[in-house]
């Protein structure tokens, strides 16, 4: 009898547990209906700590796969490591993107969304067609939020589609010095043939941090930002060391199961300013190791 009841008793915990399951995906389901800008097949963020740093004279040792330290003021590198390793650099080329579009300017025209524009995933904004912004207004939360329908939207505003202002990425890669990257599409999302290197993507983001209107938006810890009807949302920024440290003042995110955690970070302190890209990192390291190096690179 006693067996018969614990065996019942089981029956109904899975039960419970199915049906608890059931409903979350229910839920979670009807959020992202609700709000596009539910992050999908994301890890929750953790909170915006980082550990206490203790400068040393020789390079922190970090997890990532390759790295770069350079002074954003005239370029020196102050630390390498797989710099010229091919590698896939996620969101982080959203600067390349924004670099051009900053510079082709006219910021303050409006821009209507069209249905190429959504099809993009796992961190949208949720574009509908029709939808209309100003290229500012989209270029801050492509930078901020790093949303990548607002990429694909902007791609397509400036050359027409996304494939020919792949065009132009590249050929403004090759003027910047960038000869071994390649790139396909503006927000970053894997696709073949498209690669860069840390030391490609720190000459990407010497010019990206001398550029008045990026550094005006990258170092943006939050963001209100209104949507075409009327809604209005916070957004952090996805840089946790940008949220978390008093020196550093930008610069792009970037994570994607192909390429890692990736993270261009840059900071100022005592009239120095340094520039970080790690790329190929992990959730547990790319933080601290951008955070640690950022350090080192400032106290030199």
């Amino acid at each position: 009898m006693g067996t018969f009841i614990l065996k019942k008793t089981m029956r109904v915990i899975v039960r419970s547990f199915i049906f608890a399951g059931l409903a979350c995906a229910v839920a979670l389901a009807a959020a992202r209906a609700a709000d596009p800008t539910v992050r999908r097949a994301l890890p929750a963020d953790p909170p915006d700590t980082l550990p206490s740093y203790t400068y040393t004279s020789t390079p922190p040792d970090v997890k990532a796969a390759s790295v770069m330290v350079v002074d954003a003021k005239n370029g020196k590198v102050l630390y390498e490591k797989n710099a010229d390793e091919r590698r896939p650099p996620a969101s982080t080329q959203k600067l390349l993107t924004a670099l051009i579009l900053s510079e082709d300017g006219d910021l303050d025209k409006e821009v209507t969304a069209e249905a190429s524009d959504t099809w993009a995933e796992p961190v949208v904004l949720g574009l509908k067609p029709g939808d209309t912004y100003t290229r500012r207004q989209l270029l801050t939360v492509l930078l901020v939020h790093s949303v990548n329908d607002v990429a694909r939207c902007l791609a397509r505003d400036n050359a027409g589609n996304v494939d020919d202002f792949a065009v132009k990425m590249n050929r403004k890669a090759a003027e910047l010095g960038m000869t071994n990257s390649h790139f396909v599409n503006p927000n970053g999302l894997p696709a073949p043939d498209q690669y860069s290197t840390a030391r490609d993507m720190s000459r990407l983001a010497l010019a990206a941090y001398a550029n008045r209107t990026i550094r005006g938006i990258v170092c943006t810890k939050t963001l209100e930002f209104q949507f075409a009807d009327g809604r209005v949302t916070e957004f952090k920024n996805t840089n946790r060391v940008l949220r978390s440290c008093s020196f550093c003042n930008g610069m792009k995110t970037g994570y994607t199961e192909a390429a890692g955690h990736c993270l261009i970070a840059s900071g100022t302190s005592g009239g120095r300013d340094v520039i970080v890209v790690v790329l190929g990192d992990t959730t547990r390291y790319v933080w601290k190791d951008a955070y640690f190096l950022l350090a080192w690179g400032l106290e030199l």
